[in-house]
């Protein structure tokens, strides 16, 4: 358990440890979310990145992709085609 303290503008630094679990960076951005009481910080980009993945989600098969080498041909052959 990590603990910080509001300043008069509402500000917090958030303790070492949560930014290292967290993986943030100087510049990025959290996301604070409220469930039953509690709320929670992440990592905005974290947060996209799920969303990417989720959306994306079985769209390589349909496309005709079986392995990781058949991404990176089709990738080649689009900046060729440029």
């Amino acid at each position: 358990m990590e603990l910080a303290k509001v300043t008069s503008k509402g500000q917090i630094t958030i303790p070492l440890m949560i930014r290292n679990l967290l993986q943030l960076k100087t510049g990025d951005k959290v996301f604070f979310e409220e469930s039953q009481g509690r709320v929670y910080i992440t990592n905005a980009s974290q947060i996209t990145l799920s969303s990417v993945q989720k959306n994306m989600e079985g769209e390589a098969e349909k496309a005709g992709f079986e392995t990781e080498e058949d991404v990176v041909a089709y990738i080649k052959e689009l900046r060729q085609s440029r």
